[in-house]
């Protein structure tokens, strides 16, 4: 967002009641609906800055969490995937007897 200038919203505002029939006059009354207008704009540049920053900030330590999570659940180097390991059967085959058949 661009930065809003002091004296951008007190032209604004007096244009706008300048087309609603209200014009204002120089006195006490405009002067503190300028520095309203100054103070507004102030706070409206920080709030932006802040936001910014915290954005930033956000963004900065939202990608070093992923990357902590990336490390732990990642699979270690060198050893092949638990999905792609071969598991070796530890049941024997069982051996054929030979069948006691006495032929008559």
């Amino acid at each position: 967002m661009k930065k809003i200038r002091k004296d951008d919203l007190y032209r604004h505002l007096t244009g706008y009641l300048k087309n609603k029939g209200i014009e204002f006059t120089d006195g006490t009354y405009a002067q503190r609906v300028r520095q309203g207008c100054e103070i507004l704009a102030e706070v409206i540049n920080f709030a932006n800055q802040t936001v910014t920053k915290a954005k930033t900030e956000m963004d900065t330590r939202l990608d070093r969490m992923r990357q902590i999570i990336h490390d732990k659940t990642a699979p270690k180097q060198g050893a092949p995937p638990k999905s792609q390991a071969r598991k070796t059967s530890t049941r024997k085959k069982a051996a054929k007897r030979p069948t006691n058949q006495t032929s008559a």
